[in-house]
């Protein structure tokens, strides 16, 4: 990634997210009487690793490992070489009918899984499919499934943070109850602004990088357009887990946009093309 006003902005909300963090670390140890830093280490020891496994789970639990066939064996080429150049080891293909032309990548590098669609494989080129997997493979590179999963963390803590602080910071009666419940809400969705938006600047990171290993941004730019094109009118039959580290989230209202994992997608075009 060479976008530095992209990586400032990164950093900026990354810094809102550990201030976040550390206001509901601060509240548990008190609460608890639990030191500061033990209750630090298990919000990033305990919860983000089973939030991991879980999702991990969810997301490939409906694909298929792609065979080394004729039929898949220029994908397995193609991967393997684009692995080697970007510096990561070559992660598990799998394939999935999604209903929708889309791809997916999940898992840390070492323990990478990059799932293509069925639809997506018989409407792209070579090279504009090469760009899909770049981009796959940059976010396993730059940890972004994991980025995200501690951002969801925080999101979760502060959220029971929220909830407790005004359970037990009054009578508890059911005013209260309903009260906490609101409030729990409300702080968690106030966290996941943040996160969604590292989540949108992740996404023009990973096209940067897709861009520069093959050499030209017009591969990626063509297969996103023929992605959008190709889900319009068709619903994704993936569940929400999986739609949101898909390549291409379909534009939504101004209110969806906010909590969007993805940015716009004439944005990233016009950006790969520029």
């Amino acid at each position: 990634m060479t976008d530095f006003g992209l990586k400032i902005r990164m950093v900026v909300v990354g810094a809102i997210l550990f201030g976040f963090y550390l206001l509901a670390a601060t509240f548990i140890s008190a609460m608890t009487g639990i030191g500061l830093l033990p209750v630090l280490l298990a919000g990033v020891l305990i919860v983000p690793p089973i939030q991991y496994k879980l999702g991990k789970w969810m997301a490939t639990r409906g694909a298929e490992d792609m065979p080394e066939n004729r039929k898949y064996q220029h994908v397995h080429r193609m991967t393997e070489s684009l692995a080697r150049d970007m510096g990561v080891p070559e992660p598990r293909l799998m394939r999935q009918q999604m209903g929708v032309p889309n791809a997916f990548a999940v898992g840390r590098k070492g323990a990478g899984v990059v799932v293509v669609s069925d639809e997506l494989m018989a409407i792209l080129d070579d090279d504009e499919l090469e760009g899909v997997i770049a981009h796959e493979l940059a976010h396993i590179k730059n940890r972004d499934v994991i980025t995200m999963v501690v951002g969801q963390s925080i999101g979760m803590m502060v959220g029971y943070v929220a909830y407790f602080a005004v359970l037990f910071g009054g009578e508890r009666n059911m005013g209260s109850w309903i009260l906490a419940m609101v409030a729990s809400q409300i702080a968690n969705l106030l966290v996941m602004i943040f996160v969604m938006a590292i989540s949108r600047y992740r996404e023009y990171a990973a096209d940067e990088d897709a861009r520069q290993v093959i050499g030209s941004g017009d591969p990626l730019a063509r297969a996103l357009e023929k992605i959008s094109a190709g889900a319009e009118g068709r619903e994704q039959q993936t569940n929400d887990t999986v739609a949101a580290l898909c390549i291409f989230n379909a534009d939504r209202s101004l209110l969806q946009s906010i909590f969007s994992t993805h940015p716009p997608t004439e944005k990233r075009i016009a950006k790969l093309r520029s």
